[in-house]
């Protein structure tokens, strides 16, 4: 396999215990390269753990990680030239200058002095640092200082991104800054992305991970988490029919499993229908009015926010156990 074929991330039954607790327990899966990956979970869910683990900040009890193909725990040098960390808290130098700071980060990370100026220069531009490049770092903005530790995670030029709730605290208008940057920034490179926020995980990410108390329930991109949900999910239909008909047409529709019917605007009448086994009801719907010479408005299909599909994961787990 290549490198460009290798995943970025491979993760197999990698496990985290405590003492006699398992923080995480027995993860498995895949991150590939130039995805935007959401790793969801409640607080304590063992996100942070994880991410520890992948960059080589805490060893595994037992399993395997590898990023670009590198084992996290016996190529560990080779691990962190690829990786940009950016962990909860944005923990920075705060009685340094932003470029001083950067500077001393690249160095660290292994740049010669004269890359490590070029480098700076880069990310700061990036990072929208020109107006601050001065400043110490502790008289910032909590939004300056979360674009100085990304800037930070940017500096060496590493391939794979790894954020760990990277816009706790911030106000609407600087979450939706720093997500805009998180997208400039993943244009060549993979994003791995921890976060409570779910609709910042939604806005941002391709695919997500769910995680509830230590280990995996639910992966995939939002159309398959979709699609997985679609057991009752509602269709809404404006038709111009009567209610009477209307009634009757659902009641004898086999594949409805409960209606709901509301005046609309006009002589429409909203349905609500709810399919049974996630039937997509949209086709007979359409034919139906047609048929019946009722004039259709709109036909749409409830789509469930990811908060909806996580809770339903979380939910699902808490009820089995």
């Amino acid at each position: 396999m290549s490198a460009l074929t290798t995943p970025m991330i491979e993760v197999e039954n990698l496990t985290k215990r405590y003492g006699g607790r398992a923080a995480v327990r027995d993860l498995s899966f895949t991150v590939q390269r130039g995805e935007i990956v959401g790793f969801l979970g409640q607080n304590g869910a063992g996100k942070t753990t994880t991410m520890r683990m992948l960059s080589c900040f805490m060893p595994a009890t037992s399993g395997t990680a590898r990023v670009a193909g590198f084992d996290v725990f016996t190529q560990a040098d080779e691990v962190r030239r690829r990786i940009g960390y950016m962990p909860e808290g944005n923990p920075l130098h705060v009685e340094m200058r932003v470029r001083e700071y950067l500077k001393f980060r690249a160095r660290l990370k292994g740049l010669s002095a004269g890359r490590s100026r070029e480098r700076v220069d880069i990310v700061t531009e990036q990072c929208g640092l020109g107006d601050v490049a001065t400043k110490v770092i502790g008289t910032l903005s909590g939004g300056y200082r979360q674009r100085v530790g990304l800037a930070d995670a940017l500096v060496h030029e590493p391939e794979l991104i790894i954020l760990d709730e990277p816009t706790k605290n911030l106000d609407a208008h600087l979450t939706r800054a720093v997500r805009q940057l998180i997208k400039d920034v993943s244009k060549d490179r993979t994003v791995f992305i921890s976060s409570h926020l779910l609709p910042e995980v939604e806005l941002t990410c391709t695919r997500v991970i769910i995680i509830h108390q230590g280990a995996i329930r639910e992966s995939g991109t939002l159309d398959e988490l979709q699609r997985k949900m679609s057991a009752g999910q509602q269709v809404i239909a404006e038709l111009s029919g009567p209610v009477p008909d209307l009634r009757e047409a659902w009641e004898h529709m086999a594949e409805v499993e409960h209606f709901d019917i509301a005046a609309a605007e006009g002589n429409f009448h909203r349905c609500s229908l709810t399919p049974r086994a996630g039937v997509d009801l949209r086709p007979q719907i359409f034919e139906l009015a047609k048929a019946r010479g009722w004039q259709l408005r709109e036909l749409t299909r409830t789509r469930h926010s990811l908060e909806d599909i996580f809770v339903h994961v979380t939910k699902r787990e808490q009820d089995e156990a």
